[in-house]
């Protein structure tokens, strides 16, 4: 790959993700190129980018999958999930119409542990969790990681935060290195695609109480950050919460939101009435 064609590829792979690849990780992205090349029996960088381009129903899903980073077990990061039960819901829960959703989005969900672990946490820790309809979406840009979640088939290193008692009440062992989330559980949770800098594709989810974005932006650049904000804002309920990994921070990005400090987390709101300036 030429200097010239690593720009063009890397300005396309921007285009679709909104992640931004410097010159450091030009090794990274060749093996993956690499590999496309060939799962597709193209012969050349030029052939397969012409290929990807003209062919993008069938080999875009592919290519993006190649690049996406997937790293997460249940129960990461856990000290949002006690924000969450101790104060997020109470306080949306306040400013919603009697008998309304909570609605809950996991993006990017990857393999599903996030989201089956905001399910188990609420189960295991939340005295209200049956007097409430709770709607949980997990989405992701990655098809492959998708098809994994619905199938909810995850080895030892996914459940290593989890108690011997929530494996064995969650859980059905399937051999001696992997376990299966339990029907109810998988069945407790929607999964779809969704990229988060394109609107046309957040948008018909509609909005939601609390989204979990975590450890996302930060494969982003500024400009890409700033579109996945307005996205995440939009895509939030008034007075709705945004979760951000321990390394992120919205103040940085934007001024949307509302910095709110409480016992467990920092976390982002949009807020409960409109500036309008």
């Amino acid at each position: 790959m030429t200097d010239k064609q690593y720009q063009q590829f890397c300005a396309y792979l921007y285009q679709e993700t909104g992640m931004a690849f410097p010159e450091a990780k030009r090794y990274y992205i060749e093996r993956r190129v690499a590999d496309r090349m060939a799962a597709t029996a193209l012969p050349s960088f030029a052939a397969y980018f012409t290929h990807l381009r003209s062919h993008a129903s069938v080999e875009l899903a592919p290519f993006i999958n190649a690049f996406t980073v997937n790293e997460t077990y249940f129960y990461r990061e856990d000290y949002q999930l006690h924000c969450l039960t101790n104060d997020l819901l109470r306080r949306r829960i306040a400013l919603k119409p009697m008998h309304q959703s909570l609605r809950l989005w996991s993006l990017p969900c990857s393999t599903g542990e996030e989201p089956y672990s905001i399910a188990i946490w609420l189960l295991e820790n939340w005295d209200e969790v049956d007097h409430h309809d709770i709607e949980i979406l997990g989405c992701d840009i990655d098809t492959q990681v998708l098809q994994a979640a619905r199938a909810g088939v995850y080895g030892k290193r996914a459940l290593m935060r989890l108690s011997e008692a929530v494996i064995a009440k969650y859980f059905e062992r399937l051999d001696e290195e992997r376990w299966r989330i339990i029907p109810d559980i998988r069945d407790s949770v929607a999964f779809s695609t969704a990229n988060v800098i394109n609107s046309n594709e957040t948008q018909p989810y509609g909005r939601f109480d609390v989204i979990f974005c975590r450890n996302m932006l930060i494969y982003f650049d500024e400009a890409s950050r700033r579109i996945a904000a307005e996205n995440l804002y939009e895509s939030l309920l008034p007075g709705g919460y945004l979760c951000l990994g321990h390394a992120e921070s919205m103040s940085r990005i934007s001024a949307l939101f509302e910095v709110c400090r409480y016992d467990d987390a920092i976390v982002y709101q949009r807020p409960v009435e409109e500036r309008h300036d």
